[in-house]
């Protein structure tokens, strides 16, 4: 019990500072992470409902496609705790953007500087989700399925529907804001740092641990 505990706290940690570093992407306004980039866009063009609300749509949509493409493989126990995490990683959004209203970002340089730190802020927190190892977020869970049903590389799927997500919200914000507000050189940045960082973290970690006490 004790280790569940741990383990969901650590789980939920990483989620409140992966959150954290999605609000700072988005007070920056150079562009979120590819995963939250269609959502973020869709929240510039309608404001009927917050971001993070957005984002908990987005999540039912990669939920649904992973269970249709599992099917009877799909384990009804990680579809309820995969949702019940993405809505609470939309409330924890929502709070985080709040947190931030009152911060104002001015400068390119002021922009920049919250780019890299919501890098570094998300980076870390999805380092820690993995640490806790209890659950994936719907978009991850939703690459797996798709890596499992067509046996190509995990990785190789991320890559590709990173890809795609930051096209598709380039076409969002294009189409409808008239300028490319929702997918910038942040959303790039992001793309390279976050994997680099999370690589740093594991590695620190390793060190860490391999030390005599």
């Amino acid at each position: 019990m004790k280790a569940v505990i741990r383990s969901y706290g650590l789980f939920l940690i990483g989620l409140f500072i992966a959150a954290m570093g999605v609000a700072l992407s988005a007070k920056a306004g150079l562009g979120t992470s590819p995963v939250a980039s269609v959502p973020y866009s869709v929240s510039l063009v309608n404001h009927t409902i917050t971001f993070g609300w957005w984002l908990n749509i987005w999540s039912v949509l990669q939920i649904a496609t992973e269970v249709i493409l599992l099917r009877s493989k799909c384990k009804p126990s990680e579809i309820v705790i995969q949702t019940i995490l993405a809505f609470v990683y939309g409330y924890l959004t929502d709070f985080s953007c709040s947190l931030l209203k009152n911060i104002h970002v001015e400068s390119y340089g002021a922009q920049l500087l919250f780019m890299l730190l919501s890098c570094v802020v998300l980076g870390v927190g999805i380092w820690i989700q993995f640490l806790g190892n209890v659950a994936m977020l719907p978009g991850e869970a939703m690459n797996r399925a798709i890596a499992q049903v067509t046996g190509r590389r995990y990785e190789n799927i991320k890559i590709l529907f990173d890809v795609l997500y930051i096209a598709a919200a380039a076409v969002i914000c294009f189409l409808f804001v008239g300028s490319l507000k929702g997918v910038r050189e942040g959303s790039i940045i992001a793309a390279v740092l976050i994997g680099n960082i999370i690589k740093c973290c594991n590695r620190l970690y390793r060190k860490i641990r391999k030390q005599p006490s």
